[in-house]
């Protein structure tokens, strides 16, 4: 399997029918996945990376956060270089919303939006210094991930991403684990249509340029994982 383009397959994820159990289930599972294979690093890497500039970051939007453990990490990472940070939270699921919520009682610091980023108001961007998503692109079409850099660049924000290198060694392992150890009829599925989905170095340069995005950088991480930094 070469693996050469992008699949346009939806995943079950996408689906506005999955049952409250099911979809926890599949979160609880994703949390195990991101701290096994380094899908949590990908994203801690780029934001000790954007800490590191003279760019004030005081406010980061994670959007499509799920069950909100990469805010989680990232609100730790933040503790431990002694860096105050506030998080906002955006996600279409009611269900997240509420997964999350209770995942995150413990930060003070985070506000959490059931919806579309694309409808946050005005008011809440100008606070926002980083947009931040971790296995979110690969949800999205080509020309929809533009949009979101189009989008991040029009409210100058920077912008922090992870997802998933497509190639077949990734697909392969990934389909193995979760056929003997997930319980998730939504991971079993997704998991592996994830990196089927997921990008070559050059296609996510491509699209940061078709965004109009010249300041940027596109790292490999482990485990077949790429972190995105967008200086918009």
């Amino acid at each position: 399997m070469q693996l050469k383009s992008r699949s346009d397959k939806k995943e079950y994820l996408d689906g506005s029918k999955i049952e409250t159990k099911e979809l926890y289930r599949n979160l609880d599972e994703l949390d195990i996945i991101n701290k096994k294979l380094g899908g949590y690093n990908a994203s801690r890497k780029g934001l000790v990376e954007i800490l590191k500039t003279n760019k004030p970051v005081h406010t980061i939007l994670d959007i499509g956060f799920g069950g909100g453990d990469s805010i989680k990490q990232l609100s730790k990472l933040a503790d431990k270089k002694n860096k105050k940070l506030f998080f906002y939270g955006v996600d279409l699921k009611q269900d997240c919303v509420a997964y999350a919520e209770k995942n995150l009682f413990m930060i003070p610091n985070i506000q959490l939006i059931c919806g579309d980023y694309r409808n946050i108001s005005e008011e809440l961007l100008q606070k926002v210094d980083v947009i931040h998503c971790s296995l979110f692109l690969h949800h999205l079409t080509d020309e929809e991930i533009i949009d979101l850099f189009k989008f991040g660049k029009k409210n100058k924000c920077m912008i922090l991403a992870n997802d998933l290198h497509r190639n077949w060694f990734a697909y392969y392992s990934i389909k193995f684990l979760t056929t003997l150890f997930s319980k998730s009829y939504l991971v079993k599925n997704d998991a592996p249509l994830s990196v089927k989905r997921g990008f070559r170095k050059q296609e996510l340069v491509s699209l940061l340029s078709s965004a109009g995005i010249t300041n940027y950088s596109v790292k490999w991480s482990w485990a077949f994982r790429y972190t995105i930094i967008a200086n918009t």
